[in-house]
């Protein structure tokens, strides 16, 4: 009998989610063949099967959190199957016991009488346990139920899932015993109805690193705005041509990523971040590039974007960002990072103050473009194609003098964009 069990993650996850199962039990399946998709803090795995066979058993149901190492499901590596499947083995085995045991203590029935009459029927009943599925055990946990609570449909007295919902909407004083305070719950409005939605995994994951952040890092903004008119124009002139030559198209995101690798270069600081009581200086300039997908905001790296061209950055941006939509990027994909641009223009947002993505010490948040009038001169304006920028930095180690030159210096280079060719 062959085992399925948990890959090696990465160095940080040792535990996951998971989101579904692949396959069915009775398929058969070849070694390498996946089988289920594990949520984990960072991105979606899919688990594969080392061995060929057939699936057996599922011993754990999505939603259920596993760990490294841990074994999830059974198949028979001898191609067969057999027998109809259980929904975990720890309730086998307990179904097992329950039948066996009334035929091994028949014999002993006369040498034991005596001892069996003199235990009382409330100790004997407290030393079995109630048969539930997985899915049934864990929501009762969550919602504080007690097994031996609850009525079951089940004609073998299995507590199912749903057997939980329904006890659980049954009237409070139903539930409860006398002996037992009573608990006050607010009745739900009807006029105002509510949805409760389990977080998944990421989102809690999301949730705590940034009030994490918050709470460790000594984080400031400082904004400005930038005049895009020459970047718009350059890219009119070119797009076309670019297109052709590259296959892809040319955005904004690489104006912006070759700006702020030249200005890293200018003010290393921003390029390093804090381990222990040491400041870790970065050679090198991998840019984490903001995503929105349904299940929250990821951020995927370009790496090395100071050697990569403007259609090389496009192009990774583009590929990283259809990954993440697609839940298919890899561990590799979001490791290393070493400073963060974000773009809530591209939702509308017209100012915001991007909150630091840790251990880093700096990120650049870009936003909607607007025509706003712009004096030109003592005597002249004009209506002006502009963006307010905003620079997040973590005060330990960025002083304000910093942080606004290395903010005036994606200005003067995106509102001289040939520039950007100069700085390589």
């Amino acid at each position: 009998m062959g085992e399925i069990k948990v890959p090696e993650l990465a160095e940080s996850i040792t535990e996951g989610t998971i989101s579904e199962w692949l396959k069915k039990v009775g398929d058969k399946i070849e070694r390498g063949e996946y089988i289920a998709e594990l949520e984990t803090d960072k991105v979606n795995v899919e688990i594969t099967a080392e061995e060929s066979g057939v699936i057996t058993e599922f011993l754990k149901e999505p939603g259920d959190t596993v760990h490294v190492g841990e074994v999830i499901a059974r198949l028979d590596e001898s191609g067969e199957g057999g027998g109809e499947s259980t929904s975990s083995a720890p309730e086998a085995k307990e179904e097992a016991t329950q039948e066996k045991a009334p035929e091994a203590e028949a014999p002993k029935e006369s040498t034991t009488a005596v001892a069996t009459k003199e235990v009382p029927k409330e100790e004997a009943k407290s030393t079995s346990r109630t048969i539930a599925s997985p899915a049934a055990r864990k929501l009762a946990r969550e919602r504080g139920i007690k097994l031996d609570d609850v009525k079951t449909t089940d004609p073998m007295g299995r507590v199912r899932k749903h057997d939980i919902e329904s006890h659980e909407n049954k009237p409070v004083a139903k539930q409860q015993s006398a002996s037992q305070p009573q608990k006050q719950v607010q009745p739900q409005d009807p006029q105002k109805p509510e949805e409760r939605i389990k977080m998944t995994r990421r989102r809690q994951t999301i949730a705590n690193r940034l009030v994490e952040v918050q709470q460790t890092a000594a984080m400031l903004t400082t904004f400005n705005e930038i005049d895009m008119t020459a970047v718009m124009a350059l890219r009119k002139r070119r797009k076309d041509n670019f297109f052709e030559q590259h296959d892809v198209r040319l955005g904004f995101m690489s104006f912006f990523t070759k700006a702020v690798v030249a200005a890293l270069r200018k003010f290393p600081l921003l390029n390093a971040e804090i381990q222990g009581n040491e400041l870790v200086l970065k050679k090198y300039y991998d840019i984490g590039v903001a995503v929105s997908t349904d299940d929250g905001l990821v951020v995927p790296v370009v790496r090395d974007a100071d050697r990569k061209t403007f259609s090389d950055i496009e192009g990774d941006i583009l590929d990283k960002a259809k990954k993440a939509r697609d839940n298919k990027l890899t561990l590799k994909d979001l490791q290393g990072g070493t400073f963060t641009i974000t773009n809530g223009g591209v939702f509308g947002s017209l100012l915001s103050t991007p909150i630091l993505n840790g251990p880093q010490v700096g990120i650049l948040g870009m936003h909607k473009i607007q025509l706003r009038p712009v004096a030109i001169d003592e005597e002249r304006s004009e209506n002006r194609p502009m963006m307010y920028i905003a620079l997040s930095y973590d005060h330990r180690i960025v002083d304000g003098k910093e942080a606004v030159s290395f903010l005036a210096t994606i200005k003067d280079l995106l509102e001289d964009p040939e520039t950007l060719l100069l700085e390589g």
